[in-house]
């Protein structure tokens, strides 16, 4: 009964129209896989994300796009890359990046990966400008498993929260969302289990780029690829830690899903290999029961 009133609220979206292809201007095409859209304090738009040329190789993904905007919709400028792998620092690979803007100065999560896939690196730069990054000395901020990856960050009440996806164990098993909370987005405690899906594997699965947004009173879940490359799974529930195969709400055929809000409407992206660049779509979410609510948009 819970299941049959979820799916007739379906949180849906609109056509999508692409806004950057990496490719323009290139001897060869490009790809833009999981990727993050931030704002600065000007009203500039910045996009960073996973890039490499046609055909997909993961494993030599070692560079971070950048391109930049006036106007979310584009036009789009490319940028010199935002950040380089670093051998020394452990790093094989650079998936993922997300950035969000906190004590007067930005900050970018990203997986870093390493020799261990069982203990796989999230590492985080620093930034005053969105151009220039700095890594955290230290090294990483945690490390987990199967080819943990795919941070993403909000605030839940007095913490920060910071989502990814990795396995039940660390050597593999059934595929999850983990969360980790902070308090200074440097320090992270122990890692907690938000959703578990009934498949099992090590690397690749469909719990990946997961991104967790509040509105009007319920928390969202988006994950994917589900069913296939370009799809992407939403999942309700009261309780931001807890979600259920149970709690589906929507399907957008989207691939590595980010949203994005502007001054009134939220958007969702999508891109990935073989794609042609970042697509964008307006998102709708179910009404409020209240008539009087209206859906907030964060500023």
């Amino acid at each position: 009964m819970m299941v049959r009133m979820a799916m007739r609220e379906v949180v849906s979206a609109g056509a999508f129209k692409r806004i950057y292809d990496p490719g323009l201007g290139e001897a060869e095409d490009w790809y833009i896989n999981d990727h993050t859209i931030v704002r600065d304090v000007g009203g500039r738009w910045h996009l960073f994300g996973i890039t490499h040329a046609e055909p997909a190789d993961p494993d030599d993904e070692r560079e971070f796009a950048h391109a930049t905007a006036g106007d979310l919709l584009g036009p789009w400028t490319k940028r010199p890359p935002a950040l380089h792998v670093d051998r020394d620092y452990g790093e094989t690979h650079l998936w993922a990046p997300f950035v969000i803007s906190a004590h007067r100065r930005y900050y970018m999560f990203y997986a870093g990966g390493g020799v261990d896939r069982t203990a796989a690196a999230i590492n985080l730069v620093t930034s005053t400008n969105l151009f220039h990054w700095v890594r955290r000395r230290s090294g990483p901020l945690f490390r987990d498993g199967y080819d943990a990856r795919d941070p993403m960050v909000t605030r839940v009440g007095d913490q920060w929260v910071m989502y990814y996806c990795a396995t039940s164990a660390p050597t593999g098993g059934h595929h999850v969302v983990a969360y980790r909370t902070s308090t200074d987005l440097v320090h992270w405690g122990h890692r907690h289990i938000a959703y578990t899906d009934p498949t099992k594997g090590t690397g690749g699965g469909n719990t990946e780029s997961p991104f967790v947004v509040q509105q009007d009173g319920w928390w969202y879940l988006f994950i994917g690829p589900r069913p296939r490359y370009v799809g992407t799974d939403v999942f309700r529930s009261d309780n931001p830690f807890r979600f259920r195969i149970g709690d589906k709400v929507g399907h957008i055929a989207a691939h590595a899903a980010e949203l994005v809000p502007d001054d009134v409407r939220w958007w969702i992206t999508s891109a990935g290999w073989g794609q042609g660049g970042v697509h964008i779509a307006s998102l709708r979410f179910p009404r409020p029961r209240d008539p009087h609510a209206a859906n907030t948009v964060p500023r």
